[in-house]
């Protein structure tokens, strides 16, 4: 009996092995199809990371590649949800619960419609020639590959047009606000000459190792390309977009001024927070934060012995020259040289640092007045382009000099340069993990970063500790605008008042994040979110490990998994300082 009791035992485990092994192979197997499939349907994603594949290719934007995407998109939920969770080891059993999340999160997107309302003021159709600005052109193959791409401008404007015409039929348009801004970027592209067409750059300085025939040959058919489908599609384009579209543009802002608009904003604020706060619940946040870091702004005021109320000092923060550069190029050396600074001290609060470095670039000159102070491109998958902190140097005299240490460990080191490039050196994580990721951490870790200036040397003077507070501030401001603005009724006026009574920004810095704000709703609110979380698990470490609390290895461990939503990531790091004690 005991022999067959062994026996029996030793069968329920080759019989759990198995569907161990079969669960794991099913599951990755569908990750793997997946990644296949997100490759294939967004080429310029694919071409960014180094897959050369699709290099010719745009995404297909047909009402029937929509209608055929959401359909699969539900399919692969239902994949998904069909193998057993149970059956995974501990690592599978995150992956599986975050892509079943990410597959729900656009699944739920597809109720509304946010396919109609293809324009924005932040990039677009308008300029892909800043596409260029994130592939690898090296090889004649890169520049035909190009020239594929070019010659299909005329279906990617085509397909931008019907959309934007079905919104328009069903009421569904973006707001006038905005797209007054759009054909002076469309107006950039009008031009006589191909050689004077922004997509006629690159071929302009090719790089000398191709061959002079070679050369001759590019710069031939760009000519020729861009003269025969690139302007006469932006033409097509300027044409619709002014007589048509721009008359029809809505006069609202907010998202609950559309069909369903408030459930809709509910569910992007679940989704870009990653959790189940409520607009009403999030505006309170900001409410409190706004109090909070205002007392610690009239602290440094008191310091600096101004004489004048809150809004005077805000006044000359803004006005004052000192505070400023008057030619681009010192901004842009001051940007170089703290990021200098920064690099070297990062070994005392890091243990793992990426491998992949980064640049800073300026902003593309044809979309820096309508667009922010900075931002960061993410390295190529393949390893083949390094990271950009992008730096916006359009009228350096609206760029105070006091927030350039802070955006920089925000944009680049300890920001999202070393999360980013981190997690996608991560090579035992799914390509999804390592390549896509949740908001909330993300800008949560931005912001959380700002912080870290403290511990690197940085905000040595109160009016760069003004700027960090400042920064803070924004990112409250963000939480009461944008749910105010999408759910509260307020108005862009109301938005942009609020924002200059309370943060140091330029006027010209805060018209255009309001105009962000409205033209991605909820977005702005993962940011302050996600930082309250990630402070609020540092305390609890520090309370709970005391003497063993290891800044390092805190953020080593914060790191290690990519970028989780914030319930996983406080499940995660409970487990971790439950194991530190």
């Amino acid at each position: 009996m005991k022999r067959t009791g062994i026996v029996c035992t030793l069968l329920l485990l080759v019989a759990a092995g198995s569907a161990l092994a079969d669960a794991t192979d099913d599951f990755r197997a569908l990750l793997d199809e997946h990644w296949e499939w997100t490759l294939k349907n967004r080429p310029v994603l694919a071409s960014t990371m180094g897959d050369r594949r699709y290099n010719r290719d745009w995404t297909d934007t047909s009402p029937a590649a929509i209608e055929r995407r959401r359909k699969e998109t539900r399919e692969f939920l239902r994949r998904a949800y069909a193998i057993d969770r149970d059956a995974l080891a501990d690592d599978d059993r995150l992956n599986h619960e975050l892509f079943r999340r990410m597959l729900q999160d656009d699944v739920d997107q597809h109720r509304f419609d946010g396919h109609l309302l293809p324009f924005s003021q932040r990039g677009g159709v308008q300029n892909l020639d800043n596409t260029t600005n994130r592939l690898r052109l090296e090889s004649v193959a890169d520049y035909d590959d190009w020239l594929a791409r070019l010659g299909k401008i005329d279906d990617v404007v085509n397909q931008t047009i019907a959309l934007a015409e079905k919104g328009r039929r069903s009421g569904i348009t973006a707001p006038r606000v905005l797209m007054e801004r759009i054909p002076d970027q469309i107006a950039v592209q009008l031009v006589e000459s191909p050689a004077d067409s922004p997509f006629f750059r690159p071929f302009a300085n090719l790089p000398e190792r191709i061959p002079p025939a070679e050369r001759e040959r590019l710069r031939a058919t760009a000519s020729d390309v861009i003269e025969k489908t690139v302007l006469p599609a932006y033409r097509r384009l300027d044409s619709y977009f002014s007589n048509k579209y721009l008359p029809a543009a809505r006069d609202t802002i907010g998202l609950s001024a559309l069909p369903n608009g408030s459930d809709w904003y509910e569910l992007r604020a679940r989704t870009y927070t990653t959790t189940r706060m409520t607009p009403d619940e999030i505006h309170r946040v900001g409410l409190d934060e706004v109090r909070r870091i205002r007392g610690e702004m009239e602290e440094i005021i008191a310091e600096v012995g101004f004489d004048g109320g809150f809004a005077d000092f805000l006044e000359h923060l803004r006005t004052d020259p000192q505070f400023y550069f008057d030619d681009p190029d010192d901004l842009y050396q001051a940007y170089l040289a703290t990021s200098k600074r920064i690099d070297p001290e990062l070994v005392r609060l890091f243990g793992k640092l990426p491998r992949m470095p980064y640049g800073v670039k300026p902003i593309p000159a044809a979309i820096a007045p309508d667009t922010t102070t900075a931002y960061y491109s993410r390295p190529a998958g393949d390893g083949s382009r390094a990271g950009i902190y992008w730096v916006n140097l359009y009228r350096p005299e609206v760029r105070p000099k006091y927030e350039i240490e802070v955006l920089s460990v925000h944009e680049a080191m300890p920001g999202h340069h070393l999360q980013l490039a981190l997690q996608q050196e991560l090579g035992e994580l799914p390509m999804f993990r390592r390549f896509m990721g949740f908001t909330a951490f993300v800008e949560g870790w931005g912001l959380y970063s700002e912080r870290l200036g403290y511990d690197l040397g940085l905000y040595e003077d109160p009016y760069s500790r003004f700027g960090q507070l400042t920064y803070d501030m924004w990112r409250a401001v963000r939480l009461v605008v944008d749910t105010g603005m999408h759910y509260k009724g307020w108005t862009r006026q109301q938005a942009i008042d609020f924002f200059k009574d309370n943060a140091a920004k330029t006027e010209h810095d805060i018209v255009n994040e309001i105009d962000r704000y409205i033209s991605w709703p909820g977005q702005a609110l993962a940011y302050k979110i996600g930082q309250l979380k990630i402070l609020q698990l540092r305390a609890r470490a520090e309370v709970e490990l005391g003497e063993r609390f290891d800044i390092r290895a805190f953020h080593d461990e914060l790191l290690g998994a990519g970028a989780l939503p914030l319930d996983l990531l406080e499940r995660r790091m409970d487990r971790w300082m439950a194991a530190q004690q």
